[in-house]
């Protein structure tokens, strides 16, 4: 694996784990989960090679950066917070910010609550979209029928099953929401009392886009940090609306792209509606769907993710 740099970057109270690499603009990529910066490790030297200063940090709750106790801890108003917390340590009055799964709700409120902040910004997998509070987290809205949103809700119930075994807890979900996955499989009934595991496949062989050396460092990662912080961003969804409830309806004006991978179960989850989000983007440069990827674009298709990135960066250097 190649080594990065890494700096301890205090913001907003905590001490994020951070790859710095490279001079000029500010490009700030963040990742979900499970996930941590090694997420955007074929994104780095392209971003570095085109001008850019790239700031890669573990999130708050994951890999070597600090994880704080309080589930209140992790709503979207102390994640954007780190977010330009992260410019300023890095003496940015501006920055592109660019984010994957949770990472992209980051990127998009980021763009919204620190406008003055953000020239650009990009999302992949999950849209621009607000959602009203319990749709996401209550079981009464799935019938009888397993919701992993509602499962991940009370503590430590996905910890424990997630931590009994970090390589296959980890290897069982890379595959089965990656473009190698038999398609439906995420969606396939089960009882809502059921396990997240339940049902994804373990499988022989790795995904596209992962190699072994890749699954050891997400697992020492995982060994070291839990699942609990990132479990923690679920447990703010709710939260996370009733706090930015001014931002109902507003739009988000800097140029912006969204790139999902084509199988991509997200695009299936309720809700997440392309149309809409353009009706809140108006500067949207690109709605880019790769095709054969699933839900790790940057890992699965880091080419096509990279030329889409510097396209919309040109103009930014």
């Amino acid at each position: 694996m190649k080594q990065r740099s890494f700096r301890l970057i205090e913001t907003n109270g905590i001490r994020l784990r951070t790859v710095v690499e490279g001079q000029g603009p500010l490009v700030i990529l963040l990742h979900g989960w499970p996930q941590c910066w090694y997420l955007w490790r074929h994104q780095i030297d392209p971003l570095v090679a085109a001008g850019f200063q790239v700031a890669v940090p573990d999130q708050r709750g994951y890999g070597g950066s600090d994880a704080p106790q309080e589930i209140e801890a992790y709503d979207i108003m102390h994640l954007t917070g780190d977010v330009v917390g992260i410019a300023d340590a890095l003496g940015h009055s501006t920055c592109i910010v660019i984010g994957h799964d949770w990472g992209a709700p980051v990127a998009w409120n980021t763009a919204l609550l620190h406008a003055e902040r953000v020239r650009a910004v990009v999302g992949m997998s999950v849209p621009y979209m607000r959602w009203a509070v319990g749709a996401l987290t209550r079981q009464e809205n799935f019938d009888d029928k397993f919701w992993y949103m509602v499962y991940f809700q009370k503590p430590g119930v996905a910890e424990a099953e997630l931590e009994a075994d970090v390589r296959r807890t980890l290897r069982m979900i890379h595959f089965s929401l990656s473009g190698s996955a038999p398609e439906h499989l995420f969606f396939a009934h089960k009882p809502w009392t059921a396990g997240f595991l339940d049902g994804l496949i373990d499988p022989q062989k790795l995904p596209k886009g992962m190699t072994e050396e890749d699954l050891d460092y997400y697992v020492e990662q995982y060994q070291r940090s839990g699942f609990r912080g990132g479990l923690n961003w679920y447990r703010n969804i709710d939260r996370d609306m009733e706090v930015t409830a001014q931002l109902e309806g507003k739009q988000i004006l800097q140029p912006a792209l969204f790139l999902a991978g084509e199988k991509d179960l997200v695009l299936k989850f309720p809700g997440m509606d392309l149309d809409a989000m353009r009706d809140l983007i108006p500067n949207l440069k690109g709605c880019v769907i790769v095709p054969g990827a699933g839900h790790w674009i940057p890992a699965e298709y880091p080419a096509e993710v990279n030329k889409s990135l510097l396209d919309l960066l040109q103009d930014f250097r």
